[in-house]
This record gives structure tokens, C-alpha cells and sequence, in this order.
């Protein structure tokens, strides 16, 4: 799908700015930068330009003028993914388009219970759009405060409530999309049925702008829960975590909205990196499972009734022999100090230095096992190799990090890189799993799938990006 690149530069720019409002289109390098290396300052890529339409018939606009001209274009949002998605890569030089100045909240509708974005919206603004008229909008990240409506659903982004809520794919009711060729699917519906023929909007949620650029979503609210509990119970092993998953499950129902894992080797980080972020244990513990529990109701006893259900779970799993010791969070402060352990591990990992990334996803009977059997073949590689394994365990999702032991220096895991990820991500496939749970594939594990995925379900894949984007200039090398 490349091809050469024969176009008058100057001539073309200037016919793209005109489609633009004034400085809207960014060709000094020195304005360029920011939006050619990846968050992570993995990936580096170059540009003709980068455009940043404020609406979506400038988008379509300019979509139409990369399609006249043969010209590959990069989707990008808050620039905040892990997989190099939404950075140029090798190829025909390409445009990036920015979605950051569609930032509208366009309408939100209670009687409906949702609201509808603009693509370059900041999911935190998401967030506070519907606290304000007294809704929940659930997804919930670490880099919501700078990632973007529509790179979380061009991710299919996950995070911390996925248990209750689901991914962003079952929080939107409908897409608005620029096609490859500059149409406008106008697919704003808020319906919570609609049977009339296929799904389109699954097409592009997930699909890291490479069938389309999504330019705006109506999205699920949710009432906004009146009472809220945190909890941390302390567990000698990971069978002991699914089992205690099971009993919050079966008492909690849909109220329990989290259950997040994090190992005693992450809480060591911690403290060697001198985070503000202390467990409430006085001695340490094999794993803690983080817990958060919801109510819904009038009244002043939802907290209360939160709480006291949390201490009954923390109790019988003490008493059955589940857990070594729990602790529920008096105050929101309180819970916000224990939510902390959890979101300050990504930070304290790039204070160390890094580690080798894994995002995955697992069957839960299979994770006890995985776990003990990667650990083994990590230190029958290099024995100071040590994994940093915490995440989403209530969704099967684990950030299976891979550092070393303190005093070894970190380069010694990236030198085994290659070595590493072999190991891993066999053992993720022969245990039935997932080799990227909610951060893409982009141009990180682009490969990689090419060589896990079934052939059938890589030539459908292909199939589906050649009938839509027959050109191959929709974030190309991204995916597959």
C-alpha cells in the first residue's frame, strides 16, 4: 500500500492551510516535535505537517485532501498510548492531524442518561461534564487528565472500572466518523437498541484510526453512586485473590465496581523510589487486592452501608483463611491514600529506570499458574530479572512488568528484551490469553500479532481494511 510521493510541497501546503483556520497548520519543526514522538519516547517519526481542524468538516476537508494527493495520515488525540499508535512511522512522509481542538461537549441528555463528545474532549472534562448534571461517566485512567475521548475509543480503552462499566466499547451508543475517502458517517445515535443491520460503530472503536477518524461519540451515563467504600485486604497468593474475586462477585453483585492486584515487589518499588505512598500494613504481604464498592440510594447511611459491607467481606476472608488482614477506608481521604499505592506503581517504575512492558489479558483460572511458571523461566534467564506484576484483576488484566532486583541496574531487562517477550507472550498464548488487554497493538506488537493471531481472523482483519481504506493511508504500519 505505499507508494511514491509526487506532489508540488509547496503549493500542496499552502491549498491545506487554506482548508484550516489561521496557524492551524503547524510546519516549523520546532512546533511539529511534540506530535512526533510517542509518550513514552519510544517511537520518533516525521511529518509534512500537522493539521488541527476544529471542526468535523475540516477534518473531512483535510481527509479528502491526503486522499487527492495519496497522502498518509496519522490520527492523533492526547498523544498519551503505550504502543506507538498514533506516531508517523517509516513510509511515504505523512500528515498528522490532530483531534485536540475537537473539544466540544456538544449535548447531554438526562432523560437519555448520555452525553455526546468531541473527539479531542479530555476525558477528565468527560468526567466533570456529567458530575455536573449529577451523572457518572465511568472510565477512569491514569492519563485522563491529558488522553482524549477518541484515542480511548480508538484504544478501546479499559482502566479501573471495567468490572461494572466495561470497556469504552460498551459505554458508546454511537460514532461520528471521517471515512477514508472524506464522507461523514453521521452514527449519533443514543440507542440502546438498534437492530437494523451491522454494528458499524464496533468497526472503529479499537481499531487505532486505521478504518477511520472518529470526530465525536454519544456515550452511556450512569446515576452517580451516593456511597463509596475502599478496602485492601492482604493475600498470601493469587488462587487466594480469584477466590476472594469470586466472594466479593457473589456479595457485591454489580456494586463492586473495582478489584485491583498489586504485588509485594511493586510496594518495594515504592518505597526504593521514595513514593508518598504507604501500605496501611504493618508488615509486608505476598499480594493486596485493592477493592472499591458503590452504593446507590437516597440518604445518608450509603457510606455507611458501603463500609460496613466491606469490613463483613474483609472479615470472612480473614476468618475462611483467604486473607492475612484488610482494612476499609474511614474518610475519602482514606480511600484516595489506598487508590494511590495503586496509580503511583506506573511512576515509581519510570523513577527505577523502566522495565519491559506487558499488557495482557488472561482466562482468571489460568493467571495463578502463568504467573508462577513466567516467573520461573524469567529467572532461569538472568536471576536478577524480577517481574512487577499489578492491574485489573476483576477484568483478567495484568501490567506484567519486568525490571530487576535493587542494585542491578534496569539495562541488564533491556538487553534480554527480545528474550523476555518471547518468554511472556508464549506462555500468554498457551495459557489462552490476550497479548495487549486494553493498550493496542500500534506499532509496538504490530508484528507480534502477525505471528500469534490465528490466519483466519489476520486475513479478516485485512479484508476489513481493504474495503474500507483501500489506499492504505489511514495510520498506516499501525495494527496490521
Amino acid at each position: 500500500m505505499s507508494r511514491d510521493y509526487p506532489i508540488d510541497m509547496p503549493s500542496a501546503i499552502d491549498d491545506l492551510e487554506r482548508l484550516l483556520d489561521p496557524g492551524a497548520c503547524l510546519t516549523r519543526s520546532e512546533d511539529m516535535a511534540p506530535y512526533l514522538t510517542d509518550w513514552r519516547g519510544r517511537f520518533h517519526g516525521t511529518a509534512l505537517a500537522v493539521a488541527r481542524p476544529a471542526t468535523t468538516a475540516q477534518v473531512a476537508q483535510v481527509v479528502r485532501w491526503c486522499a487527492a494527493r495519496g497522502t498518509p495520515v496519522v490520527i492523533q488525540g492526547g498523544n498519551t498510548g503505550l504502543a506507538g499508535g498514533a506516531t508517523p512511522g517509516g513510509g511515504p512522509p505523512a500528515l498528522v492531524l490532530s483531534t485536540r481542538r475537537l473539544n466540544r461537549i456538544r449535548a447531554v441528555d438526562l432523560a437519555n442518561d448520555t452525553l455526546t463528545a468531541e473527539a479531542g474532549c479530555v476525558l477528565h472534562d468527560v468526567q466533570q461534564a456529567a458530575l455536573a448534571s449529577e451523572r457518572l461517566f465511568p472510565l477512569s485512567l491514569a492519563a485522563q487528565g491529558s488522553c482524549t475521548i477518541g484515542g480511548n475509543l480508538s484504544t478501546n480503552a479499559g482502566g479501573t472500572q471495567v468490572l461494572r462499566y466495561g470497556n469504552a466499547r460498551e459505554l458508546t451508543l454511537g460514532l461520528e466518523v471521517v471515512l477514508p475517502d472524506g464522507q461523514v458517517w453521521e452514527g449519533l445515535r443514543g440507542l440502546r437498541k438498534d437492530n437494523s443491520g451491522y454494528d458499524l460503530k464496533q468497526l472503529f472503536i479499537g481499531a487505532e484510526g486505521t478504518l477511520g477518524i472518529i470526530t465525536a461519540a454519544t456515550l452511556r451515563l450512569f446515576p452517580r453512586p451516593t456511597g463509596r467504600a475502599v478496602a485492601m485486604v492482604a493475600l498470601d497468593g493469587l488462587p487466594a485473590a480469584i477466590a476472594l474475586l469470586a466472594q466479593a462477585r457473589a456479595q457485591a453483585g454489580p456494586a463492586l465496581t473495582a478489584f485491583e492486584l498489586l504485588s509485594d515487589d511493586c510496594l518495594q518499588l515504592l518505597a526504593r523510589t521514595r513514593l508518598p505512598a504507604r501500605p496501611p500494613f504493618p508488615v509486608p504481604h505476598p499480594w493486596l487486592a485493592l477493592l472499591e464498592w458503590v452504593e446507590h440510594g437516597t440518604g445518608d447511611g450509603a457510606a455507611a452501608r458501603c463500609e460496613a459491607r466491606c469490613e463483613a467481606l474483609g472479615a470472612a476472608a480473614i476468618a475462611g483463611g483467604l486473607a492475612r488482614d484488610a482494612v476499609v477506608a474511614r474518610s475519602l481521604a482514606d480511600g484516595d491514600a489506598l487508590w494511590r499505592l495503586r496509580e503511583s506503581i506506573p511512576e515509581a517504575q519510570a523513577r527505577a529506570g523502566g522495565n519491559v512492558k506487558h499488557d495482557i489479558a488472561l482466562p482468571l483460572g489460568a493467571m495463578a499458574g502463568f504467573v508462577e511458571e513466567v516467573g520461573e523461566a524469567l529467572r532461569a534467564l538472568w536471576p536478577p530479572l524480577r517481574p512487577f506484576v499489578f492491574g485489573h484483576l476483576g477484568d483478567g488484566n495484568l501490567h506484567y512488568n519486568v525490571g530487576t532486583v535493587q542494585g542491578i541496574p534496569v539495562a541488564g531487562a533491556f538487553e534480554r528484551e527480545p528474550a523476555i517477550n518471547d518468554i511472556v507472550f508464549t506462555a500468554v498464548v498457551r495459557h489462552g490469553g490476550s497479548i495487549s488487554a486494553e493498550h493496542g497493538l500500534g506499532q509496538l506488537r504490530r508484528d507480534l500479532a502477525e505471528r500469534v493471531k490465528p490466519a483466519v481472523e489476520r486475513e479478516l482483519m485485512r479484508s476489513v481494511k481493504r474495503a474500507l481504506d483501500p489506499s492504505g493511508l489511514m495510520n498506516p504500519g499501525k495494527v496490521i
